[in-house]
C-alpha cells in the first residue's frame, strides 16, 4: 500500500516535520512538506493520497485549511489532523470540517503509520470514485491524468490538465491568474500571467463545446461554469 502513496505534511514545527519525513519515508511513503496552510494551498492538493494537518499553526489553522479543501476546492483527499490539544469540541470540529481521523501529540510513529494505513484502506473505494469527475459527456480522471469527451481521449499537456482540474474542482468560482500561476507554475522561476492566458486559449480549443464553459473576467482570471 505504501509504494507511491503521496502524503503532504502541513505543520509549522520544522523539527517535527523533519522527524515525520524521515520516519514516513522509511515506511515507503512519498512525503512532501508545507510549513503553513497558505503554502499548502500553493500546491496541487489533488496530487496527494493523504494530508497530515497540524491544527494550531500561525496564520491559517488546519481546520480552516481543511474547510477550504472540502468546500471551496471540492476535494475528498483523506485528512488526518495532528494536534497538541485533545478536547471533545476540537475532535468534533475536526470531523465536522471533513477530517477522517484525529491524532493527539505526542504520538508514536507506529501509531501514526497504523492510522494512515487504516484511513487509506477505509477510503480506497471512495477515493477511486472521487478522482473521476464527470460533467455531461466529459470525464476527467485525476488519478490517470486523462480527459475523455464522448469516450474520445483528448491529449492535454500537463499544465493544461492541471489548469482544467483546478478550474473544475473550483467550479463556479473565479480564480485569479495569480492563483493559477502560484499553484500550477509553483516550481518555475520566470512566468507571467500571459502563460495562463496562452494555456487557457489552447485548452478551450481542445475541449470543444466545453471551451465555452471556461469564462474569463477581464483583468482578473477564469472560472468553469456548466
Amino acid at each position: 500500500m505504501n509504494k507511491n502513496t503521496k502524503i503532504l505534511v502541513v505543520d509549522d514545527e520544522k523539527d517535527l516535520c523533519e522527524i515525520l519525513q524521515f520516519n514516513l519515508e522509511s515506511e515507503g511513503f512519498e512525503i512532501e512538506m508545507a510549513y503553513s496552510g497558505e503554502e499548502a494551498l500553493g500546491k496541487s492538493i489533488e496530487r496527494f493520497d493523504l494530508l497530515l494537518l497540524d491544527v494550531m499553526m500561525g496564520g491559517m489553522s488546519g481546520f480552516k485549511l481543511a474547510d477550504k479543501i472540502r468546500k471551496e476546492m471540492g476535494l475528498s483527499v483523506p485528512i488526518i489532523f495532528l494536534t497538541a490539544r485533545e478536547t471533545e469540541n476540537d475532535m468534533l470540529t475536526g470531523f465536522n470540517v471533513g477530517g477522517d481521523d484525529y491524532l493527539s501529540k505526542p504520538f508514536s510513529i507506529k501509531e501514526l503509520v497504523a492510522r494512515i494505513k487504516a484511513v487509506l484502506r477505509r477510503g480506497k473505494s471512495v477515493e477511486i470514485k472521487s478522482k473521476l469527475i464527470t460533467i455531461d459527456n466529459l470525464e476527467l480522471d485525476l488519478s490517470r491524468k486523462s480527459l475523455t469527451i464522448d469516450s474520445e481521449n483528448i491529449l492535454l499537456t500537463r499544465k493544461e490538465f492541471e489548469i482544467l482540474a483546478m478550474l473544475i474542482s473550483n467550479k463556479g468560482k473565479y480564480l485569479s491568474r495569480q492563483e493559477i500561476l502560484d499553484r500550477i507554475w509553483s516550481d518555475d522561476v520566470i512566468v507571467t500571467e500571459r502563460n495562463v492566458d496562452v494555456n487557457i486559449a489552447r485548452l478551450r480549443k481542445k475541449i470543444g463545446i466545453f471551451g465555452d464553459s471556461i469564462k474569463g473576467r477581464s483583468g482578473y482570471g477564469y472560472c468553469f461554469e456548466n
